[in-house]
């Protein structure tokens, strides 16, 4: 009998921990890998005291967005509990409570600030614009068209920007506009997805959604991509004739991307597409890969 109450208590426990880990969107932290970038492309990646800053400011910039993501969730509980798949969520499904979450979210907070502290004061001061800068959009922005998808894509320019500060790389305006152009068109995915997914719900759910059409989204989509590839080549262009030889892998990853949007209603949550379809995954890898080659050994 004693024995199954420790049973018991462990799986309760266990529950509570993976119900904690749900609500700070640790799947969602593959996001913050855009922060190894600037170490990737500057050839330092293999550097042990490159990669370990880099990987100190990516923990960082994911406890900051779980706390994010904990504000949002509290914020938009009410609104969560009608959404067909936000309503399944930790806080809105009622597996934790409000002040459980508060709670989880101070911890989050003071772990990323004590680790962007540990790397340098301009990573703490990027962090926390970070974080101000997607509270505004968690209480306002996020319900004023198109700067709602601005802000979206100004997170992960932050993030990239954030990784090139705390390993002390170069940031080139080529580096810079690659970023927002990926970030944009990934932004842009979410809300075609999310307009289709809640269809004749969008303005109890979510009222910028009445502003979009799928026919806006699909044309700045198509723009974006465009503008994307042309910033991309150009960055290899300036970076000499071997960085040409990753252009085919983007390529196929806007490509194959585009088609997951619109032949396969994907696009919601880009951290799972990229976890999930193992086309985008192994694009990525070898691209990944390809560049560490280029930028190390040639």
């Amino acid at each position: 009998m004693e024995h199954q109450m420790v049973v018991q208590k462990k799986r309760k426990l266990f529950h509570v921990l993976i119900d904690l880990l749900t609500e700070m969107r640790v799947k969602q932290w593959t996001k913050n890998l855009l922060v190894f970038a600037s170490a990737i492309f500057s050839g330092a990646f293999l550097d042990p005291g490159i990669l370990l800053k880099a990987f100190l400011a990516f923990l960082s910039f994911s406890f900051m967005a779980s706390t994010i993501y904990i504000i949002n969730d509290i914020v938009d509980v009410d609104k969560d509990r009608l959404h067909p798949e936000k309503r399944y969520r930790p806080i809105a499904s009622g597996a934790i409570n409000i002040p459980v979450s508060i709670i989880l979210l101070l911890f989050t907070f003071l772990f990323a600030v004590g680790i962007a502290i540990s790397i340098n004061s301009h990573v703490l001061i990027a962090v926390l614009v970070y974080f101000f800068m997607n509270l505004s959009y968690s209480l306002y922005l996020k319900h004023i068209v198109i700067i709602d998808v601005m802000i979206i894509a100004a997170g992960f320019v932050l993030r990239a920007v954030t990784g090139a500060i705390a390993v002390d790389g170069t940031l080139t305006s080529w580096f810079i506009l690659c970023t927002l152009g990926l970030s944009l068109f990934l932004a842009l995915g979410k809300r075609r997805h999310e307009l289709l997914l809640l269809k004749n719900k969008q303005i109890s759910q979510r009222k910028v959604l009445k502003f979009y059409s799928v026919e806006l989204l699909d044309q700045l989509m198509t723009v974006i991509t465009g503008v994307l590839i042309m910033f991309y080549s150009m960055y290899c262009y300036s970076e000499g004739t071997a960085m040409m030889f990753t252009v085919p892998f983007v390529l196929y990853g806007i490509f194959r991307y585009y088609y997951l949007i619109h032949m396969e209603n994907a696009g919601g949550k880009p951290e799972e597409v990229l976890l999930n379809d193992k086309h985008i995954l192994v694009t990525v890898i070898l691209f990944s890969i390809l560049v560490v080659i280029i930028k190390n050994f040639t």
